[in-house]
């Protein structure tokens, strides 16, 4: 099955989340959301299935907490108030979003609740943010 048949076939995931943060989320179509992969997640290399290879990356920061404090606390330093954040999933039938960095803020703990590993992308600022649960964030600058 391709990518683009089985891409967001399962939004009931993200429901709770998208009902808490309403029309101000986008959510994105599959070649929106390979359009935006293509200039971040894509420009890593993989270790095993869902993995960031961050081997010869430029680490920003590493932190052990798998929280929305945790989370916030990396957005707080590495975002600027008004940037554009892609949220991917570790599932392509869970459909990914972009919205405001403030949004992402606010509802952190939601995202992390909806799957256990997710990649948040800042636009502006060229850096991915990589979650493992219980393993915690790895924040990084896209290679170019």
């Amino acid at each position: 099955m391709s990518a683009e048949a089985g891409y967001g076939t399962h939004p009931e995931v993200i429901a709770v989340l998208l009902a808490a943060i309403g029309d101000a989320a986008m959510v994105l179509s599959c070649e929106e959301d390979r359009s935006f992969a293509a200039v971040s997640l894509s420009r890593f290399g993989s270790v095993g299935s869902s993995r960031l290879d961050w081997t010869g990356v430029e680490v920003l920061q590493r932190s052990p907490a798998f929280d929305g404090e945790g989370l916030r606390e990396l957005l707080s330093r590495l975002a600027r108030p008004d940037e554009l954040a892609v949220v991917f999933w570790g599932n392509l039938a869970v459909p990914s979003l972009a919205l405001e960095i403030g949004l992402v803020e606010a509802q952190a703990d939601a995202i992390l609740k909806c799957g256990y590993e997710c990649w948040i992308y800042l636009v502006d600022s060229g850096v991915v943010i990589e979650f493992q649960d219980g393993e915690g964030f790895t924040a990084g600058r896209v290679p170019s």
